[in-house]
């Protein structure tokens, strides 16, 4: 969407639309690690919920979690919510003005821009990866807006992206921070999908904050790769600045207004897989092998029918663009993505993976495919995927990824 294109803050009372469509995180499609749910279990009896922004000893693991990243930082700089969209909207909130944003992007990112009435700003990315704005392009966007009578404040990226499972190269990533401070730009870097890595040995993850440490806020829902998305947590780390530090006061006060707290047991546990004990990052590494095979296969058979898609990097979902097929979908009544996501619903049965609807896409073809769903509908068929040298050959992986290409064949 153009800069002139921007969709309008609705006033409260009227139909919010996508608001409502914002997916939950793709299905991991693998069962809870025994030693989590164990953990989890022995705190069972804890009836209090967190402090707003999450306890001591939470805090402390998400620091310990970040300082092995070269991110450093005290207990003071963090804040912990249950789910990364409560969070988010905290800290839209939590920052005056005008939020600028990649195109495409999360899905609830510009619907929680407009609940709170903020005008919100796509910008496009450049060819080889999403989730970071062209630099130029973001440049461009700031002075039209200003030029508007607009006060762009927020740049929200996610350098590991969804919904397009790609990665960002170190270059750009600086590049594009640079330009979003020299304008005056405070960011939030979703890094969610960090230790997702498809090929951790051969691609670089850089965090924004590395660059631009007094400019950069990061938000990570643990959901990603730690815990499951059932137990929701998230967590973000401010800038150890004292105007960072007067905006998560301001975070920690939007968080207990809305009762936004996290389940003690769930802040044991996810304090626990932050610490990343053994059996956790050996779950992270089998993850990200099996998705990696599993992503490619799903990649292979969208490129089969003639879509679109980036090689996928990250993440348990691949973004596919059915748009060279826009003539033949127009001919089944598919004109957007929302309908897509329906047509392929009704014919994709499980366990093949769904699309998800993206408000910010309306007219466009691309959808986010899970691919969760690929690796079994049973806790047995998920952990045999999990531990198999072959998971392409297992005959439930198999018999799932002929569903899905057959599926997409049909719309050849």
């Amino acid at each position: 969407m153009h800069w002139s294109e921007r969709e309008p803050p609705r006033p409260l009372g009227e139909d919010h639309g996508p608001v409502r469509y914002g997916p939950p995180a793709p299905d991991p499609g693998l069962p809870v690690l025994p030693e989590l749910a164990a953990v989890l279990a022995a705190s069972a009896a804890r009836t209090r919920p967190e402090p707003p922004g999450g306890g001591t000893i939470l805090r402390e693991a998400a620091c310990a979690y970040w300082e092995r990243r070269g991110l450093h930082g005290g207990p003071g700089d963090v804040a912990a919510a249950p789910g990364v969209q409560s969070l988010v909207l905290a800290l839209i909130a939590a920052h005056a003005g005008d939020v600028l944003m990649p195109r495409p992007c999360p899905a609830t990112w510009m619907p929680q821009a407009r609940l709170l009435g903020r005008p919100a700003y796509h910008v496009p990315t450049p060819a080889e990866c999403g989730g970071i704005p062209d630099p130029y392009a973001l440049l461009e966007t700031v002075r039209r807006v200003r030029a508007e009578g607009g006060r762009p404040r927020l740049l929200l990226i996610s350098v590991a992206d969804d919904p397009t499972a790609t990665l960002a190269p170190p270059e750009l990533v600086r590049e594009a921070c640079e330009a979003a401070v020299s304008e005056g730009l405070h960011v939030v870097s979703d890094e969610t999908w960090r230790d997702t890595l498809h090929r951790p040995h051969d691609t670089v993850m850089l965090s924004p904050a590395e660059m631009c440490p007094d400019d950069v806020t990061v938000v990570s829902d643990l959901a990603g790769a730690l815990t499951p998305s059932a137990w929701p947590v998230a967590v973000a780390r401010f800038p150890a600045t004292a105007r960072a530090s007067a905006r998560r006061a301001r975070v920690l006060d939007i968080l207990t207004a809305l009762g936004a707290l996290v389940a003690e047991p769930v802040a044991r546990a996810a304090a626990h897989a932050l610490h990343e004990p053994a059996a956790v990052t050996e779950r992270i590494r089998q993850a990200a092998r099996l998705q990696a095979q599993v992503a490619s296969a799903a990649h292979r058979a969208v490129l089969t029918v003639g879509a679109l898609a980036r090689p996928p990097q990250a993440g348990r979902h691949l973004y596919a663009d059915l748009g060279p097929l826009r003539a033949r979908l127009a001919a089944r009544g598919v004109t957007d993505s929302m309908e897509l996501e329906d047509y392929l619903t009704k014919r994709i049965g499980a366990p093949a993976p769904g699309g998800h609807r993206f408000g910010d896409e309306l007219g466009a073809l691309r959808v986010r495919l899970s691919t969760g769903p690929l690796l079994g509908s049973t806790p047995e068929q998920q952990t045999e995927s999990l531990t198999a040298l072959e998971p392409l050959k297992l005959p439930h992986v198999a018999r799932a990824l002929s569903i899905f290409a057959a599926a997409l064949d049909e719309l050849r």
